[in-house]
């Protein structure tokens, strides 16, 4: 992320310099004063820490190249990848181009977004790039809060949190970011459900060693590089969990909880959801109950996980790994995507408190 191990572009957590907070203290978030400014900041600016190589010094991509599935023999099954599929039009982003450039500026048949992959907490998440009627970039502004991504849009030159999904200082100042579904899964399952797909290509006009994670151990042990303001040591620090974020608070859905069942029927914060999940196949999605004419959808596992028809209801639909009604007698409907992704565990409680964690 903001920093590469093999190297050397490290800083040691050294604090960003106050880069003004009138109206602020710099100890709290100004979060629904109704009287923020540009130089307002919503996070403590003491926590706020420079990653190293400074803005841009890892560049974001901004309409990369795609191959077929069949051309990309670099792939490895169980490497992670993100995927994203609109209107008819599939895409997976591997894991292993994020770590040197953690944001993709994508246009897909128009619709302009940008998804982000945070290395250090292990976090990919989707956004419009669309504010205020205006389109924009997002680059990687070089610095990080709770060890955490902060982008920057190019357009007001606003920075935002990735976890925290806002803008946090700048014109855009408390815009919340309008975020949509993305599937993180290992390539294997994800070709199996999409083998059409398309897939980023390792040729991004930049010299870098896609062969090579840059962060040594990071992702099996049990240290962070950065401080983080709250620390949750139920878990194992880096084991990676579904988030479900709902009025400012998370609950967790571990891979551990999917080895003899598939789905999760739940309440948070006073919504129904259903949560699908397979610890093999390195998979989990969640969305809102859903009701059509009166009746509450009860659904099935269907295909073992080995197609994008994920499920099945009791009046006959069958539905993908995206929510879409794919056939049956109400093709065209839609499930609500919870507002969810997949982070390591101890990202979660700096951002939303000590997240539940369904089952304990």
């Amino acid at each position: 992320m903001f920093l590469i191990l093999s190297i050397g572009l490290i800083s040691c957590g050294d604090d960003v310099d106050d880069p003004g907070t009138s109206g602020s203290s710099g100890g709290g978030a100004n979060s629904g004063s109704g009287n923020l400014g540009p130089n307002d900041w919503l996070v403590p600016v003491g926590e706020v820490k420079d990653g190293g190589p400074g803005k841009d010094g890892i560049p974001a991509l901004t309409n990369p190249a795609f191959i077929t599935a069949a051309e990309a023999t670099f792939m490895l099954d169980d490497e992670l990848i993100v995927g994203y599929k609109f209107e008819e039009e599939v895409r997976a982003y591997p894991h292993r181009i994020f770590n040197l450039h953690e944001i993709v500026n994508d246009d897909l048949n128009g619709r302009k977004v940008a998804i982000s992959h945070c290395p250090l907490t292990g976090t990919s998440l989707g956004w419009e790039r669309v504010y205020d009627g205006k389109e924009t970039t997002f680059g990687v502004s070089g610095l990080l809060y709770n060890t955490n991504l902060m982008p920057y849009d190019r357009t007001t030159n606003s920075t935002w949190t990735q976890i925290g999904q806002e803008c946090v200082n700048g014109e855009l100042v408390g815009t919340k970011a309008e975020n949509f579904q993305v599937i993180e899964t290992e390539w294997k399952q994800w070709l199996a459900m999409y083998p059409d797909t398309k897939v980023m290509s390792i040729n991004t006009g930049y010299s870098r060693n896609y062969e090579r994670y840059p962060y040594g151990n990071y992702r099996t042990e049990t240290g962070l590089i950065f401080s983080v303001s709250i620390t949750d040591d139920r878990r194992h620090q880096k084991e990676r969990a579904h988030g479900i974020i709902a009025f400012n608070k998370a609950k967790l859905y571990l891979f551990d909880s999917f080895e003899s069942r598939s789905i999760i029927r739940d309440s948070f914060m006073g919504q129904n959801i259903i949560i699908v999940g397979n610890k093999e196949k390195n998979l989990i999605v969640s969305f809102f109950e859903k009701s059509i004419d009166n009746t509450v959808l009860e659904f099935t596992v269907i295909n073992d996980f080995n197609s994008n028809i994920l499920l099945k209801d009791q009046l006959g639909n069958e539905w993908d790994a995206f929510g879409n009604a794919v056939s049956g007698p109400n093709t065209g409907e839609k499930l609500e995507p919870t507002n969810s992704f997949i982070g390591m565990f101890f990202s979660w409680a700096p951002f939303y408190g000590l997240p539940e964690i369904w089952g304990q």
